[in-house]
């Protein structure tokens, strides 16, 4: 089982080198998806609808460095509605643009006017089919989306087209319904999950949401950090790939 170490404060000089710790892979010759969720100890994926009430300074920090670390920022357009998602701002890894926010919708159900289209340096990518209806093709496109049509919203069509971009660092927010698919589609690379020290209660879902039936994916511990407030940081690795 890897080390725990104490990290506080995040970033100071004698926590873990975090940036060492959630590199990905060198030299990728296709995406490689990691996932980050934030959950209560007792399971919750969010409180009154929304991951907010869970964060905590250490999850904060990870969440910071790991959109510095990728080249896409894959979620699903229910959780970029209920996050009130904002674009890309800060430079990503080795001082390059900062990531685009990649939004997976078979509606294209999403508001011109909101924070993903109007507060960002680069135009969020619109993963969607030509089912979609045209309307709301076209106001998004009008909005600046950089909109793709693909043949469908499996794990398979949304990797293959970020692979066809050079987006090989791939971060997937959520929501539980694109994490529970990516695992059904055995796509899922590495999990960093945030525990956080809440008992939510309520009725909050869990973090992944697939259809019945799916394998499970199995996956190994691959870091443990633990901050002074008792949250922990956990990063797992698909069993099939070697920690790092």
């Amino acid at each position: 089982m890897a080390p725990v170490i104490t990290l506080w404060p995040p970033g100071g000089e004698d926590g873990p080198d975090l940036a060492a710790a959630y590199a990905y892979p060198d030299e990728l010759a296709a995406p490689f998806v990691r996932v980050n969720f934030v959950a209560s100890v007792d399971g919750a994926v969010s409180v009154d609808g929304r991951s907010r009430g869970l964060q905590t300074p250490a999850d904060q920090e990870i969440f910071r460095l790991l959109r510095r670390l990728c080249d896409v920022v894959l979620v699903g357009a229910g959780t970029a509605r209920a996050e009130d998602y904002g674009g890309a701002r800060k430079p990503g890894h080795a001082g390059v643009a900062p990531p685009p926010i990649a939004v997976v919708t078979g509606s294209a159900d999403l508001d011109p006017a909101s924070r993903l289209f109007t507060d960002t340096t680069v135009a969020p990518i619109v993963l969607t089919t030509a089912a979609a209806p045209e309307q709301r093709l076209a106001a998004i496109a009008d909005a600046g989306a950089d909109v793709a049509l693909l043949d469908g919203l499996t794990p398979a069509h949304l990797l293959a087209e970020l692979d066809r971009r050079g987006l090989h660092r791939v971060l997937c927010e959520g929501g539980p319904g694109l994490f529970g698919d990516l695992v059904a589609g055995g796509a899922v690379d590495e999990l960093c999950l945030t525990v956080a020290p809440i008992a939510a209660g309520g009725t909050a879902g869990r973090i992944s949401r697939g259809p019945a039936g799916a394998p499970p994916q199995q996956l190994d511990l691959a870091g443990a950090i633990r901050d002074h407030d008792g949250t922990l940081l956990l990063r797992y690795r698909r069993a099939d790939r070697p920690n790092g």
